[in-house]
């Protein structure tokens, strides 16, 4: 009989086993055993229970295993030949995290991680990306650091842009991508509607896409390089992912709605003039309904509301607009544009 074969039928008899029992049985060293014992620790046969002279060996339960996985998982990768389906089934493989959740909460946080993961390793041509995923009682959330060109950046770059509010701007409309050959530039937009709370940190700006508070905000921050996400869904949450695409697309599940907030291309001013009114407008011509939320916006000037509903509205009449918390003020330079 092999030493596995009998530590595993000591078990089965007595229920536990200790190191010194197999020693005694076998005449081999204590670090024999010891080694042949922690094998099978490892390959999550048995589990070890106790400590010093109280110290035993049980067969591995599921529930057991499953408790013994941590809760974190952190990790720090070198961005080459990274895919982003094969470490979270890692990430799933070596911890509890996605244990004992509910089917909706496991697919949303697999969406969302693994489309800002894509993001860092596809965008960002940072060295390394540094991945934190954890559960706590409440939520499940994830942080994904990278030290690259920073998204508001690549965006300036590539779309030529003057500012990081313009390519917030851009960001913000949701089917904006500098690399379209081989992505949508949906995953930001729908991470942010479906997230409780989505950070987006790239060299002196966060994005804060609050969806408990129902609030989108930019601050300013310490300027640091690359990009840093932070995502967090609660467990409790009702939400799925089904319910939101039928949200945002058509019957041929094209991605043809957006949304854009108003209060975000308000500058201190009393009003929004048709200069703002066009960098809201750049690029929706891709959407078939777009909301205009006017939120926490006073008025519109009247330069504003022909830009959008008379001028733009009548080179694209197959577009819908709707209008979100406007007051009496912001519709009627809408009505008086739209007649």
């Amino acid at each position: 009989m092999d030493i596995k074969t009998l530590i595993l039928n000591s078990i089965r008899k007595r229920g536990h086993v200790k190191t010194s029992d197999i020693v005694k049985k076998t005449k081999y060293s204590r670090a024999y055993v010891h080694r042949h014992l922690k094998n099978l620790v490892e390959d999550r046969i048995i589990t070890l229970v106790g400590k010093s002279n109280q110290a035993h060996y049980i067969l591995a339960s599921k529930k057991r295993l499953i408790s013994s996985k941590p809760l974190i998982i952190h990790r720090i990768m070198t961005n080459h030949g990274l895919a982003e389906d094969k470490i979270l089934q890692k990430v799933k493989e070596q911890s509890a995290i996605f244990q004992n959740i509910a089917e909706n909460i496991s697919s949303i946080t697999d969406y969302a991680f693994t489309e800002m993961l894509n993001n860092a390793i596809e965008h960002s041509a940072s060295e390394k990306i540094d991945i934190v995923i954890m559960k706590t009682a409440d939520d499940v959330h994830f942080t994904i650091t990278d030290w690259g060109v920073g998204i508001l950046n690549n965006i300036m770059n590539k779309k030529r842009l003057n500012s990081e509010m313009e390519a917030i701007q851009d960001l913000l409309k949701g089917k904006e991508t500098t690399l379209p050959e081989a992505h949508s530039g949906e995953g930001i937009f729908f991470t942010s509607k479906i997230a409780d709370s989505l950070k987006i940190k790239s060299f002196s700006k966060k994005i804060v896409f609050d969806n408990v508070m129902q609030d989108i905000y930019v601050k300013d921050v310490r300027s640091v390089k690359g990009t840093r996400v932070d995502f967090s869904l609660r467990l409790n949450s009702q939400k799925t992912l089904s319910d939101l695409f039928s949200k945002y697309t058509d019957e041929s599940f094209e991605f043809t709605k957006t949304g854009v907030k108003v209060k975000l291309y308000h500058y201190n001013v009393d009003y929004v003039s048709r200069s703002q009114a066009r960098r809201i407008l750049a690029g929706l011509e891709k959407f078939k309904t777009i909301e205009l939320d006017f939120k926490d916006v006073n008025t519109v000037g009247q330069a504003f509301a022909d830009e959008i509903f008379r001028i733009w509205q009548g080179k694209h009449p197959n577009a819908k607009f709707i209008i979100k918390d406007a007051n009496e003020n912001i519709m009627l330079m809408i009505n008086r544009a739209q007649t």
